[in-house]
């Protein structure tokens, strides 16, 4: 008995170091085939649909700033409606520790530093959180890969991923990447705390950009315990544009553009 005890464990002990082997495995061949692209800005769509059925429209525009040695900068504003008009959040992702993020609010002139514990909420009344926003760093997960299944009609590897930080609002997701074309992302079903599923984000359209790089026309996010969504559309990406380090700034945020 003892040696067919010892005998499960080591196979289980075998199987899971595959599972977290490959599932890293995995991550860092998104990753790679993600890496290189510069700097981008574009202009998208927002809706917001309620639990009744009722959507609201909002325009944004937003730039983003790779970096080698850390996570990267981005910028969202908001450019209609009015009452949103002006408001704009500026992300620093790190690979390690918490990541940096500041909200602009137009009505009373002040940038608010969004507190670590208040990352988990949802971003400007949407079904993203701030946490979404930040970039897929390798290092803010760990990884176990999960089964191969279908998504959005291909082929996938599903790995579950685990943030690193404590005070996420997700105890785990399980992403889908698309090994047929360059490991791109064609789903992410998050996970709240409690181990409960909590949203569906769902990458569509796909469009390639300087040749090598997958990037969605539409996300679109779900949220299974109140029946929201909200989709993002993105009408342009311009990779043309150059973008800068003093581009992400808390003095950048005031001006909103």
């Amino acid at each position: 008995m003892n040696r067919i005890i010892v005998l499960a464990f080591i196979i289980a002990f075998s199987t899971s170091g595959f599972s977290q082997n490959r599932g890293l495995e995995i991550a860092k061949k998104y990753d790679e085939a993600y890496t290189g692209w510069g700097s981008y800005a574009t202009t998208s769509k927002m809706i917001l649909k309620n639990q009744h059925g009722q959507e609201s429209s909002r325009l944004l525009s937003g730039r983003n700033l790779e970096q080698s040695s850390d996570g990267d900068k981005s910028m969202i504003f908001f450019d209609s409606p009015k009452d949103v008009k002006g408001t704009a959040v500026l992300t620093f992702t790190h690979k390690e520790g918490t990541d940096d993020q500041w909200l602009y609010l137009p009505a009373i002139k002040r940038v608010k530093r969004i507190a670590s514990t208040n990352k988990s909420g949802p971003f400007v009344g949407s079904e993203f959180a701030y946490e979404d926003l930040s970039s897929q760093e390798i290092e803010k997960y760990s990884y176990k890969y999960v089964k191969d299944e279908k998504a959005n009609g291909a082929n996938c590897h599903v790995v579950e991923r685990d943030p690193v930080d404590p005070k996420s609002g997700y105890k785990f997701m399980h992403v889908y990447y698309n090994p047929n074309q360059k490991y791109r992302i064609e789903k992410i079903v998050f996970f709240d705390r409690k181990g409960s599923k909590f949203k569906t984000l769902i990458y569509k359209g796909y469009q390639k950009y300087k040749g090598s790089y997958w990037f969605p026309d539409e996300l679109h996010m779900t949220n299974h315990q109140s029946q929201k969504e909200t989709r993002i559309m993105f009408e342009t990406y311009n990779f043309n544009v150059d973008l800068e380090d003093n581009d992400f700034s808390q003095t950048k945020l005031r001006s909103a553009k």
